[in-house]
């Protein structure tokens, strides 16, 4: 372990910072946020948030730090709904090859989600087990998009090690947002969804059900590698019959008009992407927020490091990380929630209202399989609506029966902070029971 230099760069102060990596031939760069609004001497537990990005391949040092919920956004500006209201806040690029996080030989790229979850795991260990204050706190797990299947493998991973006394750690919950969980699932929720919305038409229904039910097919044989390219086909016959519609916010085009979106959704159709093509490199590095960031992290960040190598230049995704994971991309991660669930571990689902990617017609399809022994209950509960601030506005609905919470939060895409930033930090403070006021 090799301790970064201290950091008096204008954007980290009063933050807390500490970044470092592991130094062996595979390196995994992390970020540690010390809230300012840690209560001390609290009889709760403060909590601390491992953020997972999606991808795989999505640098959260990046995206997640400064796009969603971190202290700055991308012009260095306070965010006035960033999460270290409720909790200390840790990034880490996952799997190793994204962002700053390198191999010194390509075969160390990991494959699998049960190996990103290993490194985690080994990472984990290596802060926490140095770190006494730490080990007091309680550790939750958010996993966004393809992250969500890195959580739900680290839950299980981080738990036995807690178990066994490996990991010095109190584990607190796994929150899956927007989580790619269950492929099939979501690939059969997008035409019947697209066609009651009026985007696509019987014909488009037909041909993208013919394909998602291929999808089903394969993933029943575990021919997980042709699954995978029928699922890039089924997104390429869902964008032609729908006009291009946009996969993580379906009241939008994607980028048919780009010019006349808002800032928000700009950053949207330009950051967030499953698909990882070689142009969608090009169109993030392209948007003005992306430039700023792409400046920020190549330039004063990773020279006051002095410990990244020199070639290596960040970028906010990269294909060849999700080249790696074609073999598991496919593969539904349902049976470790389930584990988790039975285990006794806190797991709270998240979804935005028009996310299609991962849609909420799709979670609660894979929801409804689990095999937990309190399924029908959480299933017979009311929901109950959820407010913001003083405006009586609905703003989404939650609902939870013992060891298992769900939160729909109303005109939301597939990045809920970015869209609902005030229910966000709202739900976040509930979830991990922040003491913070």
């Amino acid at each position: 372990m090799n301790q970064s230099p201290t950091l008096d760069y204008p954007i980290f102060e009063n933050n807390g910072v500490i970044l470092n990596r592991i130094i062996i031939e595979a390196n995994m760069f992390w970020w540690h946020y010390k809230s300012p609004y840690k209560v001390e001497n609290s009889s709760e537990p403060w909590p601390i948030i491992l953020w997972l990005q999606g991808g795989p391949g999505d640098s959260g040092i990046g995206l997640g730090n400064f796009e969603e919920i971190g202290p700055l956004d991308v012009n260095l500006k306070q965010r006035n709904f960033t999460w270290l209201r409720k909790a200390d806040l840790l990034f880490v690029d996952t799997p190793v090859g994204t962002g700053f996080s390198f191999v010194e030989d390509s075969t160390l790229l990991v494959k699998t989600d049960d190996d990103a979850a290993t490194d985690l795991t080994t990472l984990l260990i290596k802060i926490f087990n140095n770190d006494s204050t730490l080990q007091k706190c309680n550790l939750f797990i958010f996993g966004e998009s393809y992250g969500g299947k890195f959580a739900a493998t680290l839950g299980l991973s981080a738990y036995k090690a807690i178990k066994n006394g490996t990991l010095k750690a109190t584990l607190g919950g796994v929150v899956l947002a927007d989580s790619w969980i269950s492929p099939e699932d979501y690939v059969l929720s997008w035409a019947p969804l697209l066609k009651d919305l009026s985007r696509i038409d019987d014909n488009g229904l037909q041909k993208s059900n013919i394909l998602a039910e291929k999808i089903k097919q394969q993933l029943e044989a575990g021919e997980f590698l042709n699954a995978f390219d029928t699922w890039n086909q089924t997104e390429a016959v869902i964008s032609n019959s729908s006009n291009y519609v946009n996969f993580y916010d379906f009241t939008e085009d994607n980028g048919s008009h780009i010019n006349t979106m808002s800032t928000t959704k700009k950053r949207l159709f330009n950051e967030i992407s499953m698909r990882r093509y070689s142009n969608y490199i090009t169109s993030t590095v392209g948007n003005d927020d992306m430039k700023i960031l792409y400046t920020l992290l190549n330039g004063a960040i990773k020279e006051k490091l002095k410990i990244i190598p020199r070639n290596l230049t960040w970028q906010p995704v990269l294909q060849y990380v999700l080249e790696n994971f074609k073999g598991d991309f496919m593969k539904p991660r349902i049976s470790e929630v389930d584990e988790l669930l039975a285990l006794g571990v806190n797991v709270t689902i998240y979804n935005g209202q028009v996310d299609l990617i991962c849609s909420t017609k799709g979670t609660e399809a894979w929801v409804k399989k689990l095999k937990w022994s309190g399924l029908q209950n959480f299933l017979s509960q009311d929901r109950t609506p959820l407010y913001c601030g003083s405006e009586r506005k609905t703003k989404g609905f939650f609902k939870s029966y013992e060891n298992l919470s769900f939160y729909w939060i109303l005109d939301a895409g597939h990045n809920v902070p970015i869209y609902q930033p005030c229910i966000a930090l709202n739900m976040v403070g509930a979830i991990t029971q922040s003491p913070a006021a």
